[in-house]
């Protein structure tokens, strides 16, 4: 039995709780199993999956990424062309920086004599642009080329071969739009066309 008995000054609620102990005659009562408690029941519940709908913000990051597509595949593809020759231009800067470090004992005299025929190049070449760029460049390759007849002449080969094979390429181009074979008209045109003439 519980009682209240009335509210002490501080608001605390005081009373007396009596309960009646087990008595010793009565057999114990058979054990119970979790799921025959209803504390532990629960309802059966037929769950679906349901999808989420799209937000605002994930149709933007979507649509955002379709439209960027194509600029990042080009930029990947640009990329992977790229790169190697980078790699390339890094490796011979660090390979031109070694040869620097120890040069032979014939090389200052070299560059300083190409060096001056490009300089002799831009006085000469005064005047015109043509002038400017020409003189300069051929007057530095003769000097460059009498000092390293080998590699002058492997240059010399592979610009020959690259100026013919853009020279073959014009020619190509130019024969197709010159003597392109025109394209006989569909037969349903020619019918039409002979119509009106009758």
């Amino acid at each position: 039995m519980f009682k209240l008995p009335p509210q002490s000054p501080a608001g605390w609620v005081m009373g007396v709780v009596l309960a009646a102990a087990p008595s010793e005659d009565k057999t114990p009562s058979t054990d119970m199993k979790l799921d025959q408690l209803s504390l532990y029941s629960a309802p059966q519940r037929n769950l679906r999956y349901v999808e989420p709908s799209i937000g605002f913000l994930e149709q933007g990051v979507t649509s955002a990424r379709h439209a960027s597509q194509p600029a990042l595949t080009w930029t990947q593809g640009v990329y992977s062309s790229v790169k190697p020759k980078v790699d390339k231009a890094v490796q011979m800067g660090k390979d031109g920086y070694v040869y620097l470090q120890n040069p032979p004992p014939e090389f200052y005299p070299r560059a300083g004599v190409i060096g001056f025929a490009g300089i002799l190049g831009l006085f000469l070449a005064r005047g015109s642009r043509v002038k400017r760029l020409l003189y300069p460049s051929v007057l530095t390759g003769v000097a460059a080329s009498m000092y390293y007849p080998q590699e002058a002449a492997e240059i010399a080969k592979a610009t020959g071969d690259s100026i013919y094979d853009w020279a073959i390429q014009a020619y190509v181009t130019v024969e197709t739009q010159l003597f392109k074979p025109k394209a006989p008209k569909p037969q349903a045109e020619k019918s039409a066309s002979e119509e009106t003439k009758a």
